[in-house]
């Protein structure tokens, strides 16, 4: 296996990276040191993150917008210098197209109750349709079922093919002239797939459709350009980007974020309130009420110059390295079916699998027994454990920290778990 791994190309320097993040020196039963292969659910997050959470909680602690006073200042330019960050990270064409919410859910909720309460010619009702795929997240599923609910609207969306791609056979027919919206994945966060986006798009402008991508499993991974993949709304999260938890982004077309009315009513967001009416601030702070996650933002604006100084197409080589490599060797395992493309071609590095009949959930315990930690279960994505026929599976998924050495720990612990169970 040595040689193997010798001879992959494109590796970080993973023993440098490794010492930005404390976890991952991390023992747990009876000294087993952590393989830690779940960073698609949330990554684990680098010295450099932690520090800046502490700084602004330690010497800059305050409200943002409001104050007049020094702390109250530093804490508004620490969060606006975030969204700063934030945007020259996804090349967006203004700062104000940025906007911050607690996760990637509460982003793609956002526009799908701004869209069911637009006007012309956004409005979705009974008239007009909305288009997502069989691959989604549950929180790229269940906004658009939940506004179908309530406007009548009719929900269509794209199958998946046996080897785990977007069945775009019949695209005319599901992106039609009555479609308002066309919502999916960049990359699935069950099978790794890297979805087709200039084709999808391309029908979506066709029709006059607005297109949203949820980039959760993108923007962590690879160069993510918002002028170059040309949707109009983007969401993704920061806590699988090596920032921590609470913070999300919705990036927007600014006209857009003009033309279309708040989700959430509060402070901030406001430009002058009555009794009787109230007036909308500007976007971003329109879609922004209330205190917002501040240190949050901070922390993701560490995240932002983290994965920066990487860089993300380093990041992208290592990671096609690493998942090149763990395609070839989980294939070897006897029994391991992979679910969805069972090649390194085309996918993020996510992998889920199913091993014989043995339950994911039991492959996931004696895994962890072994100090190397999985994913088990449907993933917030059940259509496509429907669509396989399979109640759930295993989910090995890697990052900037991830070695091949970790890989080879999978596989032998593998095989453990299938001498367990005999």
């Amino acid at each position: 296996m040595t040689d193997a791994r010798q001879g992959l190309s494109g590796l970080l320097d993973t023993e440098a990276i490794r010492k930005d993040f404390p976890i991952l020196d991390r023992t747990v039963h009876d000294g087993k040191k952590i393989v830690y292969l779940d960073s698609a659910a949330t990554s684990q997050k680098p010295r450099q993150v932690l520090d800046a959470l502490n700084e602004y909680y330690e010497r800059h602690n305050a409200n943002v917008h409001r104050g007049v006073y020094t702390i109250a200042e530093e804490a508004t330019a620490l969060y606006e210098g975030a969204r700063d960050k934030v945007a020259a990270f996804i090349n967006a064409p203004s700062r104000n197209e940025v906007i911050f919410t607690k996760n990637a859910s509460e982003s793609l909720n956002l526009v799908a109750n701004m869209l069911g309460w637009a006007d012309e010619p956004y409005r979705v009702d009974s008239d007009t349709e909305i288009v997502t795929t069989e691959m989604e997240h549950h929180s790229n599923i269940v906004p658009w079922q939940l506004l179908s609910q309530r406007t009548g609207a009719k929900l269509k969306w794209f199958g998946i093919t046996d080897d785990g791609r977007l069945d775009l056979s019949d695209i005319d027919e599901i992106i039609t002239e009555k479609t308002k919206i066309v919502s999916f994945t960049l990359v699935s966060n069950i099978m790794g797939t890297i979805n087709p986006v200039e084709k999808i798009i391309r029908r979506a402008q066709q029709v006059g459709a607005l297109v949203c991508i949820d980039a959760s499993q993108a923007a962590p991974h690879m160069v993510l350009d918002v002028q170059a993949l040309q949707a109009d709304f983007v969401a993704f999260t920061g806590h699988k980007m090596v920032g921590p938890t609470g913070i999300g982004v919705l990036w927007g077309r600014q006209e857009l974020l003009e033309d279309l009315p708040p989700f959430l009513g509060g402070g901030e967001m406001i430009e002058t309130v009555s009794m009787h009416s109230s007036t909308y601030a500007p976007a971003p702070h329109k879609f922004e009420a209330g205190t917002p996650p501040i240190a949050q933002a901070v922390g993701l604006g560490a995240a932002v110059d983290y994965l920066s100084a990487i860089g993300m197409e380093n990041i992208h080589r290592h990671e096609q390295a690493i998942t090149e490599y763990a395609v070839k060797r989980l294939l070897e395992v006897p029994d391991l079916r992979i679910i969805g493309p069972a090649t390194a071609e085309d996918r993020g590095a996510t992998i889920s699998f199913t091993l014989g009949d043995i339950h994911p959930h039991d492959v996931g315990q004696v895994l962890d027994e072994l100090g190397i930690a999985v994913r088990v279960g449907h993933h917030c994505a059940r259509p496509v454990c429907l669509r396989y026929g399979i109640p759930a599976t295993t989910r090995a998924s890697f990052y900037l920290y991830s070695t091949p050495a970790e890989v080879d720990a999978l596989v032998d612990g593998l095989e453990h778990v299938r001498n367990f169970f005999g």
